[in-house]
Protein backbone atom coordinates (compact mmCIF):
# COMPACT_ATOMS: atom_id res chain seq x y z
CA UNK A 1 0.00 0.00 0.00
CA UNK A 2 2.78 2.26 0.24
CA UNK A 3 3.53 2.76 -3.18
CA UNK A 4 -0.11 3.63 -3.69
CA UNK A 5 -0.04 6.28 -1.24
CA UNK A 6 3.07 7.62 -2.05
CA UNK A 7 1.69 7.94 -5.87
CA UNK A 8 -0.84 9.84 -3.73
CA UNK A 9 1.08 12.29 -2.46
CA UNK A 10 2.54 13.52 -5.16
CA UNK A 11 -1.21 13.87 -6.85
CA UNK A 12 -1.33 16.34 -4.01
CA UNK A 13 1.56 17.70 -4.93
CA UNK A 14 0.38 18.43 -8.53
CA UNK A 15 -2.74 19.22 -7.38
CA UNK A 16 -1.33 21.86 -4.96
CA UNK A 17 0.73 23.55 -8.03
CA UNK A 18 -2.21 23.34 -10.23
CA UNK A 19 -4.50 25.30 -8.11
CA UNK A 20 -2.17 28.42 -7.91
CA UNK A 21 -2.70 28.57 -11.78
CA UNK A 22 -6.46 28.21 -11.30
CA UNK A 23 -6.91 30.12 -8.22
CA UNK A 24 -5.33 32.88 -10.56
CA UNK A 25 -7.66 32.42 -13.44
CA UNK A 26 -11.01 31.89 -11.30
CA UNK A 27 -10.17 35.12 -9.48
CA UNK A 28 -9.53 37.04 -13.03
CA UNK A 29 -12.98 35.54 -13.98
CA UNK A 30 -14.76 35.79 -11.15
CA UNK A 31 -14.53 40.28 -11.41
CA UNK A 32 -13.17 41.01 -14.42
CA UNK A 33 -15.24 38.32 -17.09
CA UNK A 34 -12.03 37.57 -18.57
CA UNK A 35 -11.23 34.00 -19.64
CA UNK A 36 -7.66 34.04 -19.36
CA UNK A 37 -6.06 31.76 -22.08
CA UNK A 38 -2.74 32.98 -21.91
CA UNK A 39 -2.39 31.87 -17.89
CA UNK A 40 -0.16 28.79 -19.23
CA UNK A 41 2.36 30.64 -20.73
CA UNK A 42 2.29 33.18 -17.70
CA UNK A 43 3.02 29.90 -15.66
CA UNK A 44 6.19 29.13 -17.84
CA UNK A 45 7.35 32.60 -17.46
CA UNK A 46 7.67 32.05 -13.73
CA UNK A 47 9.56 28.68 -14.24
CA UNK A 48 11.96 30.48 -16.18
CA UNK A 49 12.46 33.44 -14.39
CA UNK A 50 12.54 31.38 -11.38
CA UNK A 51 15.22 29.03 -12.29
CA UNK A 52 17.27 31.96 -14.14
CA UNK A 53 17.11 34.10 -10.46
CA UNK A 54 17.64 31.32 -8.12
CA UNK A 55 20.39 29.68 -10.57
CA UNK A 56 22.05 32.98 -10.28
CA UNK A 57 22.05 33.27 -6.60
CA UNK A 58 23.23 29.76 -6.19
CA UNK A 59 25.99 31.11 -8.14
CA UNK A 60 26.71 33.91 -6.29
CA UNK A 61 27.30 31.99 -2.84
CA UNK A 62 23.56 31.77 -1.89
CA UNK A 63 23.04 28.72 0.95
CA UNK A 64 20.93 26.37 -0.87
CA UNK A 65 18.64 25.76 1.70
CA UNK A 66 17.06 29.40 1.06
CA UNK A 67 16.72 28.44 -2.76
CA UNK A 68 12.68 27.98 -1.89
CA UNK A 69 12.35 31.63 -0.79
CA UNK A 70 14.14 32.88 -3.97
CA UNK A 71 11.60 31.12 -5.95
CA UNK A 72 8.76 32.35 -4.51
CA UNK A 73 9.94 36.24 -4.55
CA UNK A 74 11.17 35.25 -8.49
CA UNK A 75 7.00 34.28 -8.98
CA UNK A 76 6.04 37.25 -6.87
CA UNK A 77 8.20 39.73 -8.59
CA UNK A 78 8.07 38.33 -12.45
CA UNK A 79 4.35 38.42 -11.42
CA UNK A 80 4.20 42.22 -11.26
CA UNK A 81 4.37 41.41 -15.03
CA UNK A 82 0.00 41.58 -14.88
CA UNK A 83 -0.21 45.49 -14.34
CA UNK A 84 1.29 46.04 -17.80
CA UNK A 85 -0.95 43.07 -19.30
CA UNK A 86 -4.17 44.60 -17.57
CA UNK A 87 -3.63 47.48 -20.23
CA UNK A 88 -3.76 45.50 -23.02
CA UNK A 89 -6.49 43.17 -21.81
CA UNK A 90 -8.25 46.57 -20.57
CA UNK A 91 -9.04 47.51 -24.46
CA UNK A 92 -11.69 43.93 -24.71
CA UNK A 93 -13.36 44.17 -21.33
CA UNK A 94 -16.52 45.02 -23.03
CA UNK A 95 -15.99 43.20 -26.36
CA UNK A 96 -17.72 39.70 -27.16
CA UNK A 97 -15.97 36.29 -24.68
CA UNK A 98 -14.60 35.05 -28.67
CA UNK A 99 -13.05 38.16 -29.02
CA UNK A 100 -11.50 37.95 -25.23
CA UNK A 101 -10.41 33.99 -26.04
CA UNK A 102 -8.58 35.31 -29.31
CA UNK A 103 -6.68 37.99 -27.56
CA UNK A 104 -5.46 35.80 -24.79
CA UNK A 105 -4.65 32.82 -27.31
CA UNK A 106 -2.45 35.38 -29.17
CA UNK A 107 -1.21 36.77 -26.09
CA UNK A 108 -0.03 32.97 -25.23
CA UNK A 109 2.21 32.38 -28.77
CA UNK A 110 3.79 36.12 -28.12
CA UNK A 111 4.98 34.96 -24.33
CA UNK A 112 6.54 31.83 -25.93
CA UNK A 113 8.69 33.85 -28.67
CA UNK A 114 9.84 35.81 -25.71
CA UNK A 115 10.50 32.64 -22.99
CA UNK A 116 12.27 31.55 -27.16
CA UNK A 117 14.23 34.74 -27.46
CA UNK A 118 15.53 34.93 -23.93
CA UNK A 119 15.72 31.16 -22.88
CA UNK A 120 16.23 28.99 -26.15
CA UNK A 121 14.05 26.28 -27.34
CA UNK A 122 15.69 23.55 -24.99
CA UNK A 123 14.44 22.69 -21.66
CA UNK A 124 15.80 25.04 -18.45
CA UNK A 125 16.13 23.09 -15.42
CA UNK A 126 17.83 23.81 -11.84
CA UNK A 127 20.38 21.67 -10.49
CA UNK A 128 19.08 18.91 -7.90
CA UNK A 129 18.12 21.49 -5.13
CA UNK A 130 14.98 19.31 -4.36
CA UNK A 131 15.94 17.04 -2.31
CA UNK A 132 17.88 19.79 -0.30
CA UNK A 133 16.00 19.24 3.06
CA UNK A 134 15.12 15.46 2.64
CA UNK A 135 12.09 13.04 3.02
CA UNK A 136 9.80 12.98 5.77
CA UNK A 137 8.57 9.25 6.13
CA UNK A 138 5.54 8.12 8.72
CA UNK A 139 3.52 4.42 8.26
CA UNK A 140 6.04 3.76 5.35
CA UNK A 141 4.85 6.71 3.22
CA UNK A 142 7.29 9.32 2.47
CA UNK A 143 7.43 12.52 0.42
CA UNK A 144 10.03 14.90 0.36
CA UNK A 145 10.42 17.53 2.18
CA UNK A 146 10.10 20.36 -0.69
CA UNK A 147 6.72 18.71 -2.06
CA UNK A 148 5.27 19.27 1.44
CA UNK A 149 6.45 22.51 1.48
CA UNK A 150 4.84 23.66 -1.63
CA UNK A 151 1.54 22.23 -0.37
CA UNK A 152 1.66 24.39 2.66
CA UNK A 153 2.23 27.52 0.61
CA UNK A 154 -0.64 26.48 -1.70
CA UNK A 155 -2.44 25.74 1.46
CA UNK A 156 -1.60 29.22 3.48
CA UNK A 157 -2.30 31.39 -0.16
CA UNK A 158 -5.74 29.71 -0.33
CA UNK A 159 -6.91 30.31 3.45
CA UNK A 160 -5.68 33.69 2.62
CA UNK A 161 -7.48 34.25 -0.02
CA UNK A 162 -10.48 33.30 1.38
CA UNK A 163 -9.75 35.04 4.73
CA UNK A 164 -9.04 38.10 1.92
CA UNK A 165 -12.00 38.19 -0.21
CA UNK A 166 -14.40 37.58 2.99
CA UNK A 167 -13.46 39.22 5.53
CA UNK A 168 -11.68 43.03 4.49
CA UNK A 169 -12.92 45.65 2.98
CA UNK A 170 -10.98 45.46 0.08
CA UNK A 171 -12.08 41.69 -0.42
CA UNK A 172 -15.50 43.30 -0.12
CA UNK A 173 -15.00 45.85 -2.66
CA UNK A 174 -13.68 42.96 -5.55
CA UNK A 175 -17.06 41.07 -4.52
CA UNK A 176 -19.25 44.33 -4.85
CA UNK A 177 -17.18 45.16 -8.39
CA UNK A 178 -17.84 41.83 -9.63
CA UNK A 179 -21.46 41.51 -9.08
CA UNK A 180 -22.32 44.72 -10.44
CA UNK A 181 -19.45 46.70 -12.05
CA UNK A 182 -21.07 50.22 -12.76
CA UNK A 183 -23.03 50.50 -9.60
CA UNK A 184 -19.96 49.84 -7.93
CA UNK A 185 -18.26 52.66 -9.87
CA UNK A 186 -21.50 55.18 -9.14
CA UNK A 187 -20.48 54.41 -5.19
CA UNK A 188 -17.02 55.51 -5.86
CA UNK A 189 -15.00 52.88 -6.31
CA UNK A 190 -12.27 52.54 -8.50
CA UNK A 191 -13.25 50.45 -11.09
CA UNK A 192 -9.95 50.48 -13.09
CA UNK A 193 -7.36 50.65 -9.70
CA UNK A 194 -9.41 47.56 -8.99
CA UNK A 195 -8.82 45.65 -12.28
CA UNK A 196 -5.30 46.12 -12.17
CA UNK A 197 -5.07 44.80 -8.51
CA UNK A 198 -7.27 41.72 -9.67
CA UNK A 199 -4.92 40.91 -12.73
CA UNK A 200 -1.71 41.58 -11.22
CA UNK A 201 -3.09 39.69 -7.92
CA UNK A 202 -4.25 36.68 -10.51
CA UNK A 203 -1.20 36.75 -12.93
CA UNK A 204 1.10 36.62 -9.90
CA UNK A 205 -0.51 33.57 -8.20
CA UNK A 206 0.52 31.73 -11.58
CA UNK A 207 3.99 32.78 -11.94
CA UNK A 208 4.41 31.95 -8.28
CA UNK A 209 2.94 28.35 -9.18
CA UNK A 210 4.93 27.85 -12.19
CA UNK A 211 8.43 29.19 -9.88
CA UNK A 212 7.71 26.50 -7.29
CA UNK A 213 7.01 23.57 -9.77
CA UNK A 214 10.95 23.60 -11.20
CA UNK A 215 12.47 21.88 -8.67
CA UNK A 216 10.62 18.79 -9.87
CA UNK A 217 10.46 19.45 -13.60
CA UNK A 218 11.87 21.28 -16.29
CA UNK A 219 10.83 24.52 -18.14
CA UNK A 220 10.00 23.84 -21.37
CA UNK A 221 7.82 25.98 -23.89
CA UNK A 222 5.00 23.66 -24.41
CA UNK A 223 4.23 23.43 -20.25
CA UNK A 224 2.44 26.27 -21.18
CA UNK A 225 0.35 24.88 -23.39
CA UNK A 226 -0.10 21.90 -21.18
CA UNK A 227 -1.05 23.46 -18.21
CA UNK A 228 -3.77 25.74 -20.04
CA UNK A 229 -5.61 21.99 -20.69
CA UNK A 230 -5.10 21.27 -16.73
CA UNK A 231 -6.24 24.35 -15.62
CA UNK A 232 -9.45 24.50 -17.73
CA UNK A 233 -10.18 20.99 -16.58
CA UNK A 234 -10.13 22.16 -12.97
CA UNK A 235 -12.36 25.04 -13.89
CA UNK A 236 -14.36 22.78 -15.87
CA UNK A 237 -14.94 20.41 -13.17
CA UNK A 238 -14.93 22.99 -9.77
CA UNK A 239 -17.13 25.64 -11.71
CA UNK A 240 -16.18 29.09 -13.64
CA UNK A 241 -15.30 31.74 -10.89
CA UNK A 242 -15.59 29.92 -7.71
CA UNK A 243 -12.36 29.69 -5.58
CA UNK A 244 -13.71 26.52 -3.62
CA UNK A 245 -14.10 24.92 -6.89
CA UNK A 246 -10.45 25.69 -7.95
CA UNK A 247 -9.37 23.94 -4.94
CA UNK A 248 -11.55 20.87 -5.52
CA UNK A 249 -11.08 20.79 -9.04
CA UNK A 250 -7.36 20.76 -8.93
CA UNK A 251 -7.29 17.85 -6.05
CA UNK A 252 -9.62 15.96 -8.54
CA UNK A 253 -7.17 16.29 -11.45
CA UNK A 254 -4.06 15.87 -9.53
CA UNK A 255 -5.18 12.78 -8.02
CA UNK A 256 -6.31 11.54 -11.42
CA UNK A 257 -3.06 12.30 -12.93
CA UNK A 258 -1.60 10.61 -10.58
CA UNK A 259 -3.16 7.43 -10.53
CA UNK A 260 -3.37 7.04 -14.45
CA UNK A 261 0.72 7.22 -14.76
CA UNK A 262 0.42 4.99 -11.71
CA UNK A 263 -1.68 2.28 -13.53
CA UNK A 264 -2.28 3.36 -16.76
CA UNK A 265 -0.40 6.00 -18.35
CA UNK A 266 -1.67 5.97 -22.06
CA UNK A 267 -5.08 6.84 -20.58
CA UNK A 268 -3.59 10.08 -18.06
CA UNK A 269 -5.00 12.52 -20.47
CA UNK A 270 -7.90 10.86 -21.70
CA UNK A 271 -8.79 10.20 -17.79
CA UNK A 272 -9.10 13.72 -17.09
CA UNK A 273 -11.20 14.29 -20.07
CA UNK A 274 -13.80 11.85 -19.32
CA UNK A 275 -14.13 13.34 -15.85
CA UNK A 276 -15.04 17.11 -17.79
CA UNK A 277 -17.49 15.09 -19.68
CA UNK A 278 -18.91 13.70 -16.87
CA UNK A 279 -19.13 16.67 -14.83
CA UNK A 280 -20.52 18.78 -18.05
CA UNK A 281 -23.51 16.23 -18.41
CA UNK A 282 -24.13 15.65 -14.84
CA UNK A 283 -23.70 19.32 -13.91
CA UNK A 284 -22.86 21.81 -16.70
CA UNK A 285 -22.02 24.60 -14.28
CA UNK A 286 -19.41 22.65 -12.08
CA UNK A 287 -19.31 21.64 -8.71
CA UNK A 288 -19.30 24.79 -7.21
CA UNK A 289 -20.34 27.16 -9.82
CA UNK A 290 -23.68 28.94 -10.49
CA UNK A 291 -25.64 28.36 -13.28
CA UNK A 292 -26.57 31.32 -15.43
CA UNK A 293 -30.11 32.95 -15.24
Amino acid sequence: MAPFFNILLAGVFQAAVLFLVASGLQLIFGVQRIINLACGSIYALGAYFGIFVTSWALSKGLPVHLFPFVLLGAGIVIGLIGIPLERLIRTIYDRPESFQLLLTFAVMLMFQDVLRFFWGADPQQLPNVSMTFGTLSAFGVSMPTYNVMVIAVAVSLAIGMAYFLGKTKTGKILRATAENRETSAAMGINVTRVYVMVFTLGTMLGTIGGALVIPNAAASLEMGVELVVEAFAVVVIGGLGSMKGAAVGALIVGLIRALSAMYYPEAEILAIYAIVLAVLIWKPAGLYGKAEA
